[in-house]
């Protein structure tokens, strides 16, 4: 069977062998591939979780004001991150790109995401140095980046 790829050779991208079934993934019985469905739902779930991180950042100092707080998890279950991790932001937004990565599994994209991952590493140290020495109440299990590791 022919494949549905109509990219040029130049593109990296792993194409389908049929244009109803993802990559790899297969499909369930009535056609609908399971799997792709529920990859696709790890991207909208970090995304979720970026945009409440972005709004518990917000919420910390209030208009016009310059003093900074320490960061903690609010009511809001995708916040509660902070209890293991200086940026969460960071974190969701990596597990985004990846997530897009494993549900396309298309080569540029992964490539994307681990340059985007190095970036966010660097920010994400920098900002857990300048809190550690900024506060020195810190609360001392946090990493930059991912959880238990970096």
């Amino acid at each position: 069977r022919r494949s549905s790829c109509t990219a040029s050779p130049m593109a990296l991208c792993l194409c389908a062998t049929s244009s109803r079934t993802a990559p790899t993934t297969g499909a369930s019985p009535r056609g609908w591939p399971i799997t792709s469905i529920t990859l696709s739902t790890l991207p909208l779930i970090c995304q979720l979780g970026n945009f409440s991180i972005h709004m518990a950042l917000r919420d910390l100092r209030p208009a016009g004001s310059k003093t900074r707080k320490i960061p903690y998890p609010t009511k809001n279950p995708f916040t509660w991150l902070f209890l293991l991790v200086s940026c969460p932001n960071y974190t969701y937004e990596v597990g985004s790109w990846i997530g897009f990565a494993i549900m396309t599994q298309c080569l540029p994209v992964a490539l994307f995401s681990l340059v985007g991952f190095t970036q966010m590493t660097i920010w994400a140290k920098g900002k857990h140095r300048s809190y550690l020495k900024e506060f020195r109440d810190y609360p001392p299990l946090r990493m930059p980046i991912i959880p238990f590791l970096l």
